[in-house]
Formats: structure tokens, sequence, C-alpha cells
């Protein structure tokens, strides 16, 4: 009996940021978090226009934040983010994107219904439509955006490790913070930096650092910052998210397996990339079963299929565990959605091998 010749998967971390336009309406607000408790240091601020998500600042340590409506600085994206996006290379190899996320223009951002939310692991926030706070001059305040506490998360965004810096590394890091606000990442790197190696617990410090260098391209600096803070505190989410990812790009499928596994066991909601790199990692080890239970959580966090590979990886999944009728079910599900797509004359003719096994007494 022939069987389907199956892809090897590999998924590659791709940052871009577009550039910015000289619009100047700034949206402005505040994050609190519901039961009173402490807000993390930095919150990401995420504006999702027409299921395009991207990073569009962060807050201050009062949890306050503003930013201009056309542009996003040279923040390092958000370990949340939706990604893969852009680049040369796509999540399933081939030298192929396939995804149907873009980095949002100028234009966009006033021409699509966009929503605002704050991103911290653990918590679930309120949506702030945009509509209505977008076409105007001057700076317009959307409100409160208030973060809930999600039962049975064990994953967090604040290290009790910041309340114990000392003084000279909190300035540092905080300096840190306000130069990359203001898209001063050279100047960032060097404070977060300083505030690691005043205070090497300083797990925060580490992470942002090891976003800046990633966002460089600089992998193996980036996975060194992100794996002290890690040693600096297990239990923040981003770290482990990062060095799957970073692992997956080196196709190393049991380390990537590792990592992903640990971070969505502290937070499966925030991360459906971690959820979908996952499904790589475990179907490139041959644990199909694994790979279909996460393929599908990445597949309900993605509802409106901004990354249609993770269709095809299910389709994929599915034919390896002989279920050849869900494998032409995705298969199909993915040519609809991506019916442009480089490879779809080789998934088509995977679609055909398939079919075949689907015949009784197939030879």
């Amino acid at each position: 009996m022939r069987r389907p010749k199956l892809l090897l998967l590999s998924a590659l971390l791709f940052l871009t940021l577009p550039g910015a336009s000289a619009q100047t309406g700034i949206v402005s607000g505040r994050v609190i978090v519901a039961d009173g408790g402490q807000l993390p240091d930095r919150v990401a601020i995420q504006r999702d226009c027409g299921g395009n998500t991207q990073t569009a600042t962060y807050t201050d340590r009062k949890g306050q934040f503003s930013f201009r409506l056309d542009e996003k600085a040279g923040l390092a994206a958000d370990a949340s983010e939706s990604i893969p996006r852009g680049g040369s290379r796509g999540p399933l190899g081939d030298g192929i994107d396939q995804s149907t996320a873009q980095p949002l223009g100028a234009g966009d951002a006033l021409a699509t219904p966009c929503e605002l939310r704050a991103v911290a692991p653990g918590y679930r926030s309120d949506l702030i439509p945009l509509d209505g706070h977008r076409t105007f001059p001057g700076t317009d305040d959307v409100g409160t955006i208030v973060l809930r506490r999600i039962a049975d998360v064990e994953g967090t965004s604040v290290s009790p490790t910041s309340s114990a810096a000392p003084s000279a590394a909190r300035k540092a890091f905080e300096k840190g913070l306000d130069a990359l606000g203001k898209g001063k990442t050279a100047d960032a790197e060097k404070d977060f930096e300083k505030a690691a190696s005043l205070y090497p617990q300083y797990a925060e410090a580490w992470l942002d650092l090891g976003k800046l260098r990633l966002q460089e391209k600089a992998e193996d600096a980036a996975g060194e910052a992100f794996q002290h803070a890690l040693q600096a505190d297990n239990n923040l989410v981003e770290p482990q998210v990062y060095l799957g990812m970073l692992a997956v790009e080196k196709k190393q499928w049991s380390d990537a397996a590792k990592y992903l596994d640990a971070a969505l066991k502290l937070d499966p909601i925030h991360f459906p990339e971690a959820s979908f790199n996952d499904a790589v990692a475990g179907y490139n080890l041959g644990n199909y079963a694994d790979a279909e239970r996460n393929i599908r959580e990445a597949l309900k966090l993605d509802p409106q299929h901004k990354n249609p590979r993770a269709d095809y990886l299910l389709g994929l999944i599915l034919a390896a565990r002989k279920d050849y009728t869900g494998a032409v079910e995705q298969l199909r599900t993915y040519l609809k959605l991506a019916p442009g797509a480089e490879d779809a004359a080789k998934v088509k003719a995977q679609l055909d091998e398939i079919e075949k096994l689907q015949t009784p007494n197939h030879p």
C-alpha cells in the first residue's frame, strides 16, 4: 500500500515592524487588575484589526499607556503576538510563507475595525473597541482596560525578582523601559544589560533583553538571555515560549517540545503560536496524539484562521494517524483558506494520495 509523502515540518519566528506615517492621532488609557492585585511592570497593549494582532505599546509601572494610531515604535514583539508573520520562510518549511496575516500598515488601522486588549500571562483582558477613537487628531482616552485572573493558570508575567531588585538595578531597568517606549532600542538594550549585571536574578530584565536581541536576529544571544530569565523565575511564561520557538527554528524537536509543553502548562490561552509549534515538534517526534491535541487547541485559539497552515498540519497529523477522511477534510480546508499558496500544487498531490487511501482494499 502506498503512503502519502508527508512533509518534514519546521517553523521560524518572524518579527516585523511596519513603518510609521505622518498621522498624529494618539490613543491613551490605563490598565488595572480587577482584584486590586499587583500589575506587571510592563503589560503589552495589543491592537487587533480584522484578525491582525500587533503590539502597539506597553504600559508604564502605573498601568498608563499611549500610542500613535498610525505608528509602531521599535518595539520587541510580545510572545503572544501573531507569529509567524512575513519573512522568506513559512511555518512548514520549503522556503514559503503561507501566513495570511500581514504587518499592519498606516492605512489599515484607520480602515479596519480594531479592538484593544492588554496581554499578561495568567489574565484575561477586557476588549476596548477603537471605533470612534481612530479618526480625530490629538489624544483620545479610551478608558480603563481591566485584567482578570484566569483560574487554574499557573503562569505569570509578574516576577517576584522585580520587587527584590536593588535600587540601582531597578533604576537601570526603568530607564530601559523608558528608552524602549521611545523606540531607542540600542539604549534600552544597554540599560537592560546593566540591570541584569547588577542583579543577575532580574528575570524581567533578562526577558526584555532577550526580546531585543531576538529582534536584532542575534538568536544565540537571545537564547542565553531567555535561559537566564528562566533560571531566575521558572513561572514566567514568555521565556519558555521563546526558547521553544528558537528550538523549533533549529529543528531541535525534543527541546522545542520540552519548553513549549512547559509554557502551555503555565498558560494555555495566550499563545496560539506555542500550541502550533508544539504540534510541529510533536509531529516530527512521531508523537501524533500530542501533536493532534496541540494543533486542535491552536485552531480553537485562532477562530479567524490567521495561520491557515494549522489546518494543513492537522491534515498531515490525521493522515499519519490513518484518519484519512479527517485528513482530506483538513487539506481541503487549507486549500480553501489559502487558494493562492505557492505549495498548493504539492498539497493537491498529497490530497490525491490520501483520497486514494480512503478507498477500501487500496493496493
